[in-house]
């Protein structure tokens, strides 16, 4: 018996390996495709998970992280006990909030106005347009914003002419924060809206068309059918973006930001580069990282359980 069963084992093992020995042969062009990507992932994602040890040591760039000192966790002590960490936090988590509050529905809105747009070629026009500033560098950007609202700006210059007086769009901090939250909105809104776009066009069209019969106006068929359709996409994405919540990239509040709104402006990003590029504390720098890392899973896995929690379909 135990002869036969292991012979059963052995051939079901054997047809596994043939199995996906033959499918690497049929799709061969597709995993060769594969290999791109995963070769990046492994150099610049995986690779540098050895750096994290910095965070535990005294590093030293001559030396290196074998030759560094270890001191366990001083570093996340003496991190923790500078106010300006707890700055850049909390301005790391306000500016984030911002955008998720002004930012993440507006892709949604734009999806299904974009939707509901009968004539194609203006449909396709209006997309290119909404596409375009996602491509364009937040280097560029900032030159743009400096232009146009800086003290002699033309926006300004337009305010002046008509008597209105000036407006200090990038030296006063609340306005600051609005002109911060609107170009961010400015420049993803028009790149997010593909893939609500592409969520929408998956929906049932007899939905609609049963909905037509029914005598349903515009707004209760977005109401009824697009937004229950679309919903499992903005959960997952709703998840994602409060997993970034921590997180918060470089260049916006780098190229925005100046020393009269340096209260607002300096962020994690802006943190850590000061630290470790300007001042040379690769240890600390690390650490800082370390931290976002950690709190950004935490903030990942607990949206996930609260998605499932009330039923909606999670990442995993």
């Amino acid at each position: 018996m135990k002869a036969v069963l292991g012979d059963y084992i052995e051939s079901r093992s054997m047809k596994k390996k043939n199995s996906f020995f033959r499918s690497i042969k049929r799709d061969s062009l597709l995993y060769l495709l594969l290999l791109l990507p995963m070769a990046y992932i492994i150099i610049f994602k995986y690779a540098p998970i050895y750096g994290v040890l910095m965070a535990f040591q005294d590093y030293n760039i001559f030396q290196g992280i074998s030759g560094s000192e270890w001191v366990g966790l001083d570093v996340f002590k003496f991190i923790f006990e500078q106010k300006s960490f707890y700055r850049a936090l909390t301005n790391t988590l306000v500016l984030n909030f911002l955008d998720l509050i002004a930012g993440f529905p507006a892709p949604i809105i734009l999806a299904i106005l974009l939707n509901e747009l009968r004539h194609v070629r203006f449909k396709k026009i209006t997309q290119t347009i909404l596409y375009l500033p996602h491509f364009l560098s937040w280097v560029i950007i900032g030159g743009m914003v400096y232009l146009m609202f800086s003290t002699g700006g033309m926006a300004n210059s337009v305010l002046s002419s008509l008597g209105l007086g000036q407006i200090e769009f990038l030296s006063q901090k609340m306005n600051w924060l609005i002109m911060y939250v609107a170009v961010g909105v400015w420049h993803s809104v028009g790149w997010g809206t593909i893939i609500y776009l592409a969520s929408i066009i998956g929906i049932n069209k007899e939905l609609y068309e049963a909905s037509d019969i029914d005598g349903c106006s515009r707004l209760r068929k977005i109401w009824h059918i697009t937004l229950p359709g679309i919903k499992p996409t903005i959960i997952i994405l709703l998840i994602l973006q409060i997993g970034k919540m921590i997180s918060i990239g470089f260049d916006r509040p780098f190229v925005m930001g100046n020393s009269l709104v340096s209260e607002y402006s300096d962020v994690i990003s802006t943190y850590v580069y000061r630290i470790g590029i300007g001042s040379g504390d690769f240890s600390q720098a690390t650490a800082v990282g370390l931290f976002q890392s950690v709190v950004g899973l935490i903030f990942l896995v607990a949206a996930n359980f609260i998605a499932k929690k009330i039923g909606e379909q999670g990442i995993w």
